[in-house]
């Protein structure tokens, strides 16, 4: 085991190489000096137990998710986390109590979204969402081989569209 070259009183237990034109340069750190140097020193092993009895924990909490189906679009929980992509603006209410943990995982601790609407877009947003879920019930039609109401959806899709 190898010192710390910064501190010279802990044990090494980050290596780092710079590479550079005239070389490469190696350093041994402990986790402190690591640290301090702006380098993330390794998280600290989860032990099993632990990660089964969240898992427990959790367990109802998943089964009632993945019963969840908004009214708007019948997207359901299960079909979101199958394909990751939601159905309508209200997925993220409905959705909201499983959305929340990955959006704020996926933008560094934000929950609230900044940006822009598209502007390339006339339609309001009652037609979007009618058209969503008439999609979605087409393709769940077409799936049951049930062709006179897809006809019926394929008919009131054209209709939203050539209004």
């Amino acid at each position: 085991m190898s010192q710390c070259q910064r501190c010279k009183k802990a044990v090494a237990t980050v290596h780092l190489t710079d590479v550079t034109k005239t070389g490469n340069r190696t350093r041994d750190l402990c986790d402190r000096c690591a640290h301090e140097e702006g380098y993330a020193a390794k998280a600290p092993p989860v032990q099993i137990n632990e990660i089964l009895s969240n898992f427990v924990l959790q367990a109802p909490q998943i089964q009632e998710l993945a019963a969840l189906t908004c009214p708007h679009c019948q997207m359901t929980f299960a079909e979101f986390r199958n394909g990751g992509l939601l159905g309508c603006p209200h997925d993220y209410e409905i959705f909201e109590q499983a959305l929340l943990p990955l959006m704020q995982r996926a933008q560094d601790g934000n929950s609230r979204h900044s940006g822009k609407s598209p502007r390339r877009t006339d339609a309001p947003r009652d037609f979007q969402i009618e058209l969503v879920r008439l999609r979605r019930n087409l393709e769940q039609a077409v799936e049951r081989e049930d062709y006179e109401a897809a006809a019926r959806l394929r008919d009131q899709i054209d209709s939203i569209e050539t209004r």
